[in-house]
């Protein structure tokens, strides 16, 4: 069971970061809604992901394991990050907010794409979240388990865009209602302090 414990976290991890409102979410929430585009749309969403998390995992990764004193200060950094990112969805979900994905017609998939491509890489929070927690983080692991910690942060990826792309229809009406972004936020500050919190101990283990 220990040697899944690195995709569990990844996959914890990956999901805590990608879970939340935003302007990509919205447009694949929005396309999932019209029926336009969505798998190529979901699929590209999360290779886009994969691929920032495997460069983080590749590259910071690397960089953090091989200096203890910046893996320690890296884990702390993710820490507070991570705290701070609870909080602020925890503030989120005393706040009424819902999402409405109005239809404005038909949208090419040449235009989709760069729409989808925009919200993506022009987001700086994708860096921070991705290339530099996501790898900062994933240093703690070597080997297989690092390799295993980024497969577990990919899937959470590809699991949400694709629930999020096919499970629009249903998903949509729900979440007009300023109560269901509330539970939603409530989970993520969860899931978000309880990451923060391991990482704390294990800074000063």
């Amino acid at each position: 069971m220990t040697e899944f414990l690195p995709a569990i976290e990844g996959f914890a991890l990956g999901g805590g970061l990608i879970v939340a409102i935003g302007a990509q979410n919205a447009f694949i929430l929005r396309q999932g809604l019209l029926r336009q585009n969505v798998f190529i749309l979901c699929l590209v969403a999360a290779l886009s992901d994969a691929a920032l998390i495997a460069l983080g995992v590749a590259g910071m990764g690397t960089l953090v394991q091989a200096n203890k004193s910046l893996l320690w200060f890296v884990t702390i950094g993710g820490a507070m990050f991570l705290a701070v990112y609870a909080l602020m969805a925890l503030r989120r979900a005393f706040t009424a907010s819902q999402l409405d994905p109005a239809s404005e017609g038909k949208t090419s998939l040449q235009r989709a794409l760069a729409i989808l491509f925009a919200f993506t890489f022009l987001n700086p929070h994708v860096y921070l979240d991705t290339v530099v927690l996501v790898g900062g983080i994933s240093g703690q692991y070597e080997g297989a388990a690092r390799l295993v910690f980024a497969i577990g942060a990919m899937a959470a990826s590809f699991v949400w865009f694709f629930s999020l792309g096919y499970g629009a229809r249903w998903l949509v009406p729900l979440f007009q209602k300023p109560m269901a972004w509330r539970i939603l936020d409530l989970i993520i500050a969860t899931i978000m302090a309880l990451l923060s919190i391991s990482l704390f101990l294990r800074a000063f283990a």
